[in-house]
């Protein structure tokens, strides 16, 4: 009488198993980006890096604005990231979205940068971003030569962080881009370079960042 019991309990045993964690990809890029035949870990430096240590990388200040130190974060793109592939329907930035380095690794630019790490950095009360240089719209690569802690300032609204001006730049140059006004490696270089530069007439295309 007991054998039925034990045989039912393995069932329902059965019945109640989950599978095991899967990779991060998996669970998070949608089934579109299996099209598309992008290597989600490339990466190519824009320049070479020779920083990257404790206190090494400056801050440094174009148009009142914050850009990196080329010498931490030169930019980085992912060369399978083209064009095309950025014009398709079905691809999105999730396809490729922190699946190169983890976050305890671009937590490190921090310390590269002498920045204090933010206790509460959610919602209107966010101070920083770890910002790809080149947006991964853009073809950026999802590596620590193309991440930078990017903060401030304080005293103002959300929308008028630095790190939210940038995301106009990058969605205005994105569109140029899919739109063919501008060539991608353009695009990538520019914006890795100084991305200050663009803002103006990002802000005037894309009022309020959307284009």
């Amino acid at each position: 009488m007991r054998l039925p019991a034990i045989v039912l309990s393995a069932s329902v045993i059965a019945a109640l198993v989950v599978p095991g964690p899967t990779h991060a990809a998996e669970r998070r890029a949608p089934a579109a980006c299996g099209q598309f035949s992008i290597d989600d870990k490339a990466s190519t430096p824009l320049e070479p890096v020779s920083g990257q240590a404790a206190g090494q990388c400056h801050v440094r200040m174009s148009n009142g604005f914050p850009i990196p130190d080329p010498a931490c974060t030169p930019g980085a793109v992912n060369p399978t990231l083209t064009a095309d592939v950025l014009r398709a329907p079905g691809f999105t930035t999730k396809c490729v979205r922190n699946d190169a380095s983890t976050e305890a690794e671009k937590n490190q630019t921090y310390a590269w940068y002498s920045i204090p790490h933010p206790q509460n950095n959610t919602g209107s009360s966010q101070t920083c971003e770890l910002d790809h240089l080149v947006s991964l719209e853009l073809g950026g690569a999802d590596t620590l030569d193309n991440i930078w802690p990017q903060c401030g300032p304080s005293g103002v609204a959300l929308g008028k962080r630095y790190f939210k001006e940038k995301d106009t730049v990058e969605n205005y140059l994105a569109k140029q881009v899919k739109d063919g006004a501008m060539d991608l490696a353009s695009a990538q270089k520019g914006i890795a370079t100084d991305w200050t530069q663009y803002l103006h007439d990002a802000q005037a295309a894309c009022p309020g960042g959307r284009c």
